[in-house]
């Protein structure tokens, strides 16, 4: 969170002075392609309408939209001072997606430790430019700045680590580029956005994947021939547009209960509540179960349609395989991507498996009934899903 800015009287009549703060902040007047206007305007209308803000949560999310705006004009600045970034296509990715808290981040921060792979470290998606050497970022204000909000971010909310531990120089979502386009389901997530959620539904994410695909190949345009490694669970319901930008991609979907998976998420989107708005955590909480569980269960179906055209382009991996025997999940999966798995890597592997860091600020809590929900409830949307890939967990 950036809480540095001092938010409008209005959202809705406050894109000028958006695009001036950031304009004065980046030292340009360019921000792309104009196909984001839309969704800014929408989401500032909606700003203004759906959520109950408190001060502190006007403030957090005014410095939300300045920071993305401001991110996507980076990345526009650094592509005309970069010209040739985009000369090359990006070539067989392995892209990991699935319903979100179905054990992505985890397989995405293990699979990162080979370094053959390249990612998209956090600190990159606030600022896209050309990956600098590895031992200079913190020389970069960009990465101190990451550094400071994500140390804001869990002061906040310490609870937030727990459940979804972001660190600047660690690989993170496609998301956080995509929603660059400010046509993104990220922006229903953090505050009440009912209108902006509405209109989202109905629109393409097709100039958002452009967008990204350039960002990507900026990123990495220092390293044009090593192979991306790359995570978003939204991917799932836009399978077709990755498959369009990345025609070759590999892709690993990851597979876990719904009725444990989609309550986790409910969990981790609702610890902001209470410093974003006021009163109507239970109402909220109870209506978002609602959205995530339509949402994600209709995900499922259009992934599974795109999927019927690239059989052979995805691998499933069952969240309980993966936390039961990690090592034979990757061998499955290297196995997939077509690469050995040398013998320095599988140590690195092997270290990381037994550090458990995704752990290292306890466990993430959380009950489906605090969000007005029952398992069978969570479950009857994704029909034959679950049984499919058998998810529903034995208790012994």
């Amino acid at each position: 969170m950036d809480l540095s800015y001092d938010p409008p009287a209005q959202f809705r009549t406050a894109s000028d002075q958006l695009h001036d703060i950031v304009s004065r902040e980046v030292g340009t007047t360019d921000f792309g392609p104009d196909d984001y206007l839309p969704g800014l305007k929408v989401l500032l209308q909606s700003m203004d309408y759906d959520p109950r803000f408190s001060e502190q949560g006007r403030r957090i999310a005014w410095g939300g939209v300045v920071g993305v705006l401001r991110g996507r004009a980076q990345a526009i600045r650094s592509m005309k001072a970069n010209p040739g970034f985009d000369a090359k296509p990006i070539l067989s990715p392995v892209v990991i997606t699935g319903v979100p808290r179905t054990g992505t981040t985890a397989l995405h921060r293990l699979m990162a430790v080979d370094p053959r792979f390249q990612g998209l470290q956090t600190w990159l998606l606030d600022s896209p430019m050309p990956r600098p050497p590895v031992e200079t970022w913190a020389d970069h204000p960009e990465f101190r700045k990451s550094v400071a909000l994500l140390e804001a971010r869990y002061a906040a909310a310490p609870q937030k680590r727990s459940a979804h531990n972001v660190i600047a120089e660690e690989v993170h979502e496609c998301c956080m580029v995509l929603r660059q386009s400010f046509v993104s389901n990220l922006w229903s997530c953090s505050h009440s956005a009912a209108t902006y959620d509405a209109w989202w539904q109905a629109q393409s994410e097709e100039p958002a994947y452009r967008h990204y695909y350039r960002c990507v190949q900026l990123i990495g345009s220092n390293d044009p021939d090593k192979r991306w490694l790359l995570k978003n669970p939204g991917h799932i319901e836009t399978l077709d547009l990755l498959f369009a930008i990345y025609p070759d991609a590999r892709v690993i979907q990851t597979h876990r209960d719904p009725a444990k998976a989609v309550p986790s998420l409910v969990s981790l989107l609702m610890q902001m509540h209470n410093e974003m708005e006021v009163d109507r955590y239970e109402q909220r909480s109870h209506i978002m179960l609602q959205r995530e569980v339509a949402k994600w269960a209709n995900a499922v179906r259009k992934c599974d349609k795109v999927r019927e055209s690239h059989a052979d382009q995805v691998l499933d991996v069952v969240h309980a395989d993966f936390h039961a025997d990690p090592m034979s999940v990757l061998e499955r999966i290297y196995r997939f991507i077509g690469w050995d798995i040398p013998d320095e890597t599988r140590a690195r592997f092997a270290e990381r498996i037994e550090e458990k860091p995704e752990l290292q600020f306890g466990a993430h809590r959380y009950s489906i009934a605090d969000f007005g929900m029952t398992e069978e409830e969570a479950r009857a949307p994704f029909g034959d899903y679950v049984e499919r890939f058998d998810l529903v967990e034995k208790r012994k």
